[in-house]
């Protein structure tokens, strides 16, 4: 058993607020199914002010709150820019009284559908379509930096190749298809990068530290091959509220997927023994892949996806100062990120027989004095292994390791 008392670091415009209570959080990351792409993050903080100090809070100051973990390292959970900032009289005494000042900020990704770009793109492969829009709009160009600044005052550690980066995260280049050239078509830039991460079969995210990065197809293949999954037990989750659904809405069975220059070209896939037993379901995939076995790779891939109902994990959640959870899963726990793998036993045996493999989609974080929590959304394991690519395969690995009586066909992750 281990007790846990929250200590945070709010910090916000480069000011830590140290001398100030934390009296109510949430955070909300990621998304809520894996069949769209990441919204901006959001983050509602109240802090209580005792000393009626300055508050020096301004719109569009940038907002990070950290979490300390069980070695009292602080770990970044949330990363964005304030949005709106209140501050109000909370309670009144004889002699002093005190101020709630309540923050709302967005995370990195509210910057892209205000952003324009005419989205002029060579053929090229997913992710370095996605950096190529990406750093015209993360990265300052030589004129937008401010005319006073001389080299004397410039950080001395910053390297050349990410000198006024904004927001311009870990990026999977050049990623696994090839998409079409895209001519000169004004449009906002989250419409456009989305787009493309859907044609590359991978997502956009937000990081801890506010910054915007993009995992392709086999990101999370990979990642699970080289770290395993989190092992959690539903023992030490909060039973109320704890649930898993499997929807006919989500089930899709004859599937077009449009591809090439202007999405010109289509495929198509479709299962009819689900047919028979749900009826029709179909949907266009609309994309810009450049070739037709890619484009029918995809189209294939989504079918084997939705042909049939499967339980997502639409909610399960933790008290990280429940004294019952240990240091290493508290510790994993603040460190969550969009594609963390987690294995969820001690489930009851109705619920996909008692164990649960998947991925983190989107989490919550809730918190108030002494006390957080965090809930979880997951979808299956499955519905994102995609067969690793020869090159992703670690060096370190050796004929003699691998299972002998693995078949080809279901060589997804060799690790």
């Amino acid at each position: 058993m281990t007790v846990f008392n929250p200590v945070w670091r709010v910090t916000i415009g480069g000011v830590q607020y140290q001398t100030a209570i934390l009296a109510n959080l949430t955070i909300s990351s990621g998304r809520t199914n894996i069949y769209e792409q990441a919204q901006a993050g959001y983050a509602n903080l109240e802090l209580i002010n005792l000393d009626q100090s300055n508050v020096l809070i301004e719109i569009n100051n940038s907002l990070t709150i950290e979490l300390q973990d069980s070695t009292a390292t602080f770990v970044p959970i949330f990363g964005g820019s304030v949005v709106d900032v209140g501050i109000a009289v909370a309670e009144v005494g004889s002699i002093d009284y005190a101020q709630r000042i309540t923050i709302i900020a967005l995370g990195a990704l509210a910057r892209l559908p205000k952003a324009l770009t005419d989205g002029v793109l060579s053929q090229d492969f997913d992710g370095d379509q996605i950096y190529t829009i990406l750093s015209e709009v993360l990265f300052g160009s030589w004129q937008e930096v401010p005319q006073a600044l001389t080299w004397a005052t410039y950080d001395p550690t910053e390297q050349w190749q990410n000198a006024e980066n904004t927001g311009l995260g870990e990026i999977d280049q050049p990623g696994n298809y090839e998409l079409a050239a895209r001519s000169s078509s004004r449009t906002d830039v989250y419409t456009l990068v989305s787009a493309l991460a859907t044609s590359g079969l991978g997502y956009i995210y937000e990081d801890a530290n506010g910054q915007i990065g993009y995992a392709d197809s086999t990101h999370r293949t990979n990642y699970l091959a080289a770290n395993g999954y989190v092992e959690l037990t539903a023992n030490h989750a909060l039973a109320s509220g704890l649930s898993i659904q499997s929807r006919t809405g989500d089930v899709r069975n004859t599937i077009t997927l449009k591809y090439g220059t202007n999405s010109s070209s289509e495929v198509s896939a479709l299962d009819s023994a689900s047919v028979g037993l749900y009826g029709q379901l179909a949907q266009i995939f609309t994309t810009t892949v450049k070739h037709e076995p890619d484009a029918q790779d995809q189209a294939d891939f989504y079918l084997e996806l939705r042909a049939y109902p499967r339980f997502n994990f639409n909610n399960i959640t933790y008290e990280l100062t429940n004294p019952e959870l240990d240091d290493a899963d508290r510790d994993d726990l603040i460190n969550v990120f969009m594609g963390m793998p987690v294995e969820i036993s001690d489930l009851p045996l109705n619920m996909n027989s008692g164990d649960y493999l998947g991925f983190v989609e989107g989490w919550t974080f809730s918190a108030g004095y002494n006390q957080i929590n965090i809930s979880m959304i997951l979808s299956p394991i499955s519905f994102s292994l995609q067969a690793m690519r020869w090159n992703d395969v670690p060096v370190v690995e050796q004929w003699s390791t691998v299972n002998p009586t693995l078949d080809w066909i279901n060589a997804t992750i060799v690790a």
